[in-house]
């Protein structure tokens, strides 16, 4: 297969070169230019024409909103934002998503050998994923190399037995997306009633970004929606999102479900993990829980997802026309979990159907 072309535009010249430098370190990918503002970018798109571009937010003479809104009008091409972990950095590069970036990134520094490889694993998932982007499924909901070992779920949670599957009335909802999953999480929790039953989300995001998406999403539902924090209730009417960088648990007390947050390392190279999300919800929920697995890369969350059926929860899959990438949904079905296959616009109903 050909490398996978990137431009990196970044007004920081350390940035552009930690950025080459990580991306061409993986075989299936390759930095063909550079460029330090979007003026200096559209000059050079006119003799080279990138797979992906990753875009700063805050550059001088054109900012990175501004630069994206005319790349998708003129010549679309999948978009990832780098942003900085600022409260500003943050509302941009969603602001960014809205209108046509199909993933975030944070700016790389320097830490720790883990740190550094941990980052380098997202951010060439990241353009893998843009890579295997599809824009249309974008445009329609805005109008309506491995490191080892690769670890699993076991590594944060024993796997579930049958004395979990005890039923209650109440139902719960887990859901998992990753690229594109922003928007496409933003169609399902809009048509979503007041009382809807709780639902937990793994949305893959950077750290410091899922607060922020949280409260975009919350001005916007019926549903109350934020950032989990360790111990939270899931209670009707409220969607808690896994924070960024860390694993999101189901856990039950009595007739009580809660989310319990945790460090660890990353799962299915992801953390917070769908697949352990999904785990714990077929320990702790068992047939009383409902699985969405929406769009993304990789396979995160189908070896979660058949442990949910396998525990006697009904799951959905998002179908292959309305998911920017067709990955996780594509896996889970393989892998057995999934009952049902619907487009993006039927989740939300059926979730109720399943739930009352």
């Amino acid at each position: 297969m050909s490398k996978i072309k990137v431009m990196v535009i970044d007004d920081s010249a350390l940035v552009r070169q930690t950025l080459c430098t990580i991306l061409n370190s993986d075989p299936g990918i390759e930095v063909v230019s550079t460029a330090g503002d979007p003026i200096m970018a559209a000059e050079r798109l006119r003799t080279v024409v990138p797979d992906v571009i990753t875009l700063d937010v805050e550059m001088p003479r054109m900012d990175g909103l501004t630069f994206l809104q005319k790349l998708m009008s003129q010549h679309p091409i999948p978009v990832v934002m780098c942003s900085s972990l600022t409260e500003l950095g943050s509302e941009t590069a969603l602001k960014a998503l809205e209108f046509g970036a199909v993933d975030i990134i944070t700016k790389p520094k320097l830490g720790t050998k883990q740190f550094i490889e941990e980052s380098r694993v997202r951010i060439c998932d990241a353009i893998k994923g843009a890579a295997a982007a599809r824009l249309g499924p974008l445009r329609a909901m805005r109008t309506m190399k491995e490191i080892s070992p690769k670890y699993t779920a076991d590594v944060i949670m024993e796997k579930p037995n049958a004395n979990a599957m005890i039923q209650t009335t109440e139902k719960v909802v887990v859901v998992g997306a990753s690229t594109g999953g922003t928007e496409a999480l933003k169609v399902f929790l809009e048509m979503l009633p007041e009382d809807t039953p709780g639902i937990v989300i793994v949305q893959h995001m950077p750290e410091n970004f899922t607060a922020a998406f949280a409260k975009r999403l919350d001005s916007i539902c019926r549903v109350t929606v934020k950032e989990a924090q360790d111990n939270d209730t899931v209670v009707r009417g409220r969607a808690l999102i896994a924070p960024g960088n860390h694993h999101a648990l189901l856990k039950r007390s009595g007739a009580r479900y809660y989310v319990e947050i945790k460090d660890g390392p990353l799962v299915s190279r992801h953390r917070p993990s769908v697949d352990v999300l999904f785990r714990s919800a077929a320990r702790y929920a068992g047939r009383n829980a409902v699985g969405v697995i929406m769009t993304g890369m990789g396979d995160d969350g189908a070896r979660g997802m058949k442990e949910m059926f396998d525990a006697g929860s009904i799951n959905i899959a998002q179908d292959e026309a309305t998911c920017v990438v067709y990955g996780m949904p594509h896996e889970a079905l393989k892998q057995g979990g999934v009952n049902k296959v619907l487009p993006l616009q039927s989740i939300a109903v059926e979730v109720l159907r399943l739930c009352s």
